[in-house]
């Protein structure tokens, strides 16, 4: 399962991408769902380990895309988080995080499907937040 992470500053939706270990690529936090935890639950658990942020998820799932990792496919859940918390350290502070504008931050996704949910983040935010 994984976030998209997103507040409002001065009035304007911003999305935290964060890169990926390997390939330093823009992404959002994603991972496992873990047994003890829900999908959403996971995915929060995800932003603060790989995003160093905390918040509310709300609405229901935004969407899924496939993604390849360790050799096979893995399906991946996605939902909108609102922002609460930014932490200065977290577990994978080597990561880079950057808050950009809804356009930025779907044009550097690789996923189509993630593009399209993130251009849809919008819509979303003013029914559900």
């Amino acid at each position: 399962s994984a976030v998209i992470p997103f507040r409002l500053c001065r009035d304007k939706l911003e999305v935290l991408l964060i890169t990926s270990r390997r390939r330093k690529r823009w992404i959002v936090p994603k991972g496992i769902v873990e047994q003890d935890l829900t999908p959403i639950e996971s995915a929060q658990k995800e932003a603060w380990e790989e995003a160093g942020v905390e918040g509310i998820v709300r609405g229901s799932l935004l969407g899924s895309y496939e993604n390849e990792k360790w050799g096979g496919i893995c399906h991946v859940a996605v939902y909108a988080m609102k922002v609460k918390t930014v932490h200065d350290t977290w577990p994978e502070d080597d990561r880079t995080r950057e808050w950009v504008d809804v356009q930025t931050a779907a044009e550097r996704v690789r996923e189509a499907e993630l593009e399209s949910m993130i251009l849809a983040l919008p819509s979303v935010v003013r029914k559900n937040f």
